[in-house]
């Protein structure tokens, strides 16, 4: 807290420093007639640049004296400006190498998934082993796809089809075969080979830790393809209007990989980045991550990533009662006390703590493991920030616990875009009472709770309108259903707006630098094609029509 309130003193000492030696500095850019979204006065319609700062909001006869030649001047046309979107959880590399892959997700059918992987094939037809990703559940009659089904697809080369929310693998004959996967291959620990019941063969679908089994089949991108992976990615944010990302988890090559853009000036995309955390974390493990931290100074690394669950549709999230339609209360990734003595650990080393908690009984087991080491090792909840990510239900009980603790509810709102996988699997899988609580967000922000909304890319698009549109409706985007998907939980387009800037920016400890449209914070904007409010259940067909970032055009 000292360090960013020390950052502060020093950058208001800086700007008056600045306005004693040249009080009307030119302006390199002004934006002018534009909606400015959260801005303190609402008349203002103008802002100024220069360098890579804010330096004036107001009127465009308030900023004129900053007009010079030199200034370029961008009209906005009466449309809205915001800041510069946030994805408060991302996989970025992955994401960036899916671009290349077989896309599924939007596939609500077995037909539709086809069609893709036969465009696909069609145009890769030398591609010897056919990689995937984004199926979804309840595109399947069972809920689960079989290896019968993709050999119809695929039945010349092995195929590897990720689920869109990376916790399943699907896999042909071929691929099957390869991996040397059998009716005696024993599950990993934390893993399942989910077998058919006769006879005990491998029906091609691995979940958990099981994917690991064919990890080796996947051919691997050599590290220049990585990189143009990653350039291409950022492109990609810049024309969604994305500024500013948390990568939820990385190891020692992706920060080499971010460590050489950034050398290059080619990091133009700004990275809060949490390190993966090992199952079953030893003080070993935990001397790795200091030694990652250390090693790479000028990377923002504040976070260590966590898991204690799974996902529902695969009955892996851990739950407080048994599933509805399964003898199970899920796969717990670790026990409560093993939790609760890393998350202190971490916590008293100064660490930002990320937890993927996606069941009830996850979730509140994560909110005791912090709380505890709240009460062990105490100082002020807005320097901790911990983080529980995904949230998809909750008990009653543990919502207000998140405005209680300042715990932050790192949430992904196109998770709850209500298709087939969401009613007949997700919703069938935990019972409609536990269902009623379905992306609670509402219900967290309404108890004090910060929200701080994200993708999980590439589980879903990594496209913001997306998930503000499901935020603001809880609808697909054909609008169904008609009344809405858990309706009470809807946001306002405003709040969902400040969950991806100035929300975002607080979990990643970037407010004061980012996250709102003030004089001295950073210029990051986006300029959209128009007034967002006129119709915000319509945001989805919103266009970025300009990217500022650093205080430069990055997508126009």
């Amino acid at each position: 807290m000292l360090a960013r309130c020390l950052l502060m003193a020093l950058l208001v000492v800086q700007v008056s420093s600045a306005k004693c030696q040249n009080p009307d500095p030119a302006a390199d850019l002004i934006i002018t007639n534009g909606k400015l979204f959260g801005v303190e006065d609402t008349s203002a319609d103008s802002i100024a640049i220069q360098a890579n700062r804010i330096v004036a909001i107001g009127k465009l006869d308030q900023l004129a004296k900053l007009k010079q030649s030199q200034t370029k001047i961008i009209d906005a046309a009466e449309a809205t400006v915001t800041p510069g979107l946030h994805d408060a959880h991302v996989h970025f590399l992955s994401g960036s190498l899916s671009l290349s892959q077989i896309d599924l997700s939007e596939a609500d059918s077995i037909s539709e998934i086809e069609a893709k992987i036969k465009a696909f094939m069609k145009s890769h037809p030398d591609q010897k082993i056919l990689v995937g990703r984004g199926w979804l559940y309840g595109a399947f009659p069972e809920g689960l796809p079989t290896k019968a089904i993709l050999d119809q697809m695929i039945s010349d080369r092995p195929a590897i089809m990720r689920c869109y929310d990376g916790h399943s693998v699907w896999l042909n004959s071929k691929a099957i075969e390869l991996a040397k996967i059998t009716r005696d291959t024993p599950d990993p620990k934390a893993g399942i080979i989910v077998r058919d019941t006769k006879t005990g063969e491998p029906t091609g679908v691995l979940k958990e830790s099981a994917q690991d089994l064919i990890e080796s089949l996947i051919p691997k991108p050599t590290r220049d393809e990585k990189l143009a992976a990653l350039r291409l990615g950022i492109s990609h944010a810049h024309r969604l209007g994305l500024t500013s990302v948390c990568e939820a988890g990385v190891g020692k090559m992706e920060l080499e990989l971010l460590e050489t853009l950034r050398a290059n000036g080619e990091l133009n995309l700004r990275f809060a980045i949490a390190l993966e955390g090992k199952r079953g974390m030893t003080n070993e493990d935990i001397e790795q991550l200091e030694l990652l931290r250390r090693s790479y100074p000028k990377l923002n690394i504040k976070g260590v990533k966590l898991y204690v669950d799974g996902v529902i549709e695969a009955h892996t999230a851990v739950l407080l009662n048994q599933y509805a339609n399964r003898n199970s209360f899920g796969l717990r990734e670790t026990n409560p006390i093993d939790l609760t003595n890393v998350v202190g650990q971490l916590d008293q080393l100064g660490w930002q703590i990320l937890v993927h908690a996606v069941g009830d009984g996850g979730v509140q087991m994560t909110l005791n493991a912090i709380e505890t080491a709240a009460s062990n090792y105490p100082k002020p909840k807005n320097d901790r920030r911990h983080r529980l990510e995904h949230i998809e239900t909750i008990s009653k009980d543990d919502i207000q616990r998140f405005g209680q603790s300042g715990i932050i509810a790192s949430m992904q709102p196109y998770h709850a875009n209500p298709n087939s996988n969401i009613f007949n699997v997700w919703a069938v899988n935990l019972g409609p009472e536990r269902a009623s609580r379905a992306w609670a967000w509402k219900s967290i922000a309404d108890g004090g709770g910060r929200l701080a909304f994200g993708s999980d890319w590439p589980v879903v698009s990594l496209d913001p309108r997306l998930g503000m549109h499901v935020a603001v409706t809880r609808q697909t985007l054909d609008g169904q259903p008609a009344e809405g998907f858990v309706p009470a939980q809807r946001l306002s387009l405003e709040q969902a707006l400040d969950a991806y800037t100035k929300g975002a920016a607080y979990a990643q400890f970037a407010e004061i630098e980012q996250g709102s449209l003030k004089v001295g914070l950073l210029a990051d904007l986006v300029i959209w094609d128009r007034d967002l409010f006129v119709a915000p259940q319509q945001v989805q067909f919103a266009q970025v029509k300009y990217t500022i970032f650093d205080g430069k055009v990055v997508h126009h």
